[in-house]
């Protein structure tokens, strides 16, 4: 195999599409995004925190500076065309509002999608300004599942059928199959 430098990119992709909601205005607005981050893994009583980095000029950061709230909802690959929309336009010229399906859960504004197989609620805990992006990093206050996609009291991939984007191919991708078992498969070769 011969390895080849391609420059300082990110080659972290496929990574997984969300829509991020947030009361702007009186009204829920939604952006698709894939650049969200898991910042720690929790155990016991540590919160669990995620990230995600949004351009400083997106309409949505104005409900998320103004409401310390926000959601991260997963859509499905059924979702795919809307999801898209949703990226392609401006809540500031565009009224989003009714692009989806909303519920709400315990945060007054973080709007969830309904029909997106996963959503998450999360309180602002810190904003990172890194050049243009303003980087929310968020504590996740609830998560809610569609009992359809869970197999033994866990979320099932393959029933949620996640939208992923590759950023290097301009692309979208969903999951494959199962490959392997973490922390099990690697134990043979331990000494």
């Amino acid at each position: 195999m011969q390895r080849l430098s391609i420059g300082a990119k990110n080659a972290l992709y496929p990574s997984l599409t969300t829509l991020v909601g947030a009361d702007v205005h009186g009204k829920p607005n939604w952006i698709t995004i894939a650049h969200v981050g898991i910042m720690n893994h929790a155990h016991g009583e540590v919160p669990q925190y995620l990230s995600v980095g949004l351009h400083s000029s997106h309409h949505t950061n104005i409900g998320i500076r103004e409401h310390k709230e926000f959601s991260i909802n997963i859509p499905s690959q059924a979702m795919l065309e809307i999801t898209d929309y949703a990226g392609l336009v401006t809540g500031e010229k565009v009224d989003k509002s009714e692009l989806f399906p909303v519920e709400r859960g315990s945060l007054a504004h973080a709007p969830l999608i309904a029909n997106c197989p996963v959503s998450m609620e999360l309180k602002l805990s810190q904003t990172v300004q890194i050049g243009q992006h303003e980087v929310f990093i968020g504590e996740v206050v609830n998560t809610y599942i569609d009992e359809a996609c869970l197999t033994d009291g866990k979320p099932d991939l393959a029933k949620i059928d996640p939208l992923l984007f590759d950023f290097m191919k301009i692309d979208y991708w969903s999951i494959g199959e199962r490959t392997g078992k973490p922390w099990r498969d690697g134990k043979s070769l331990k000494k």
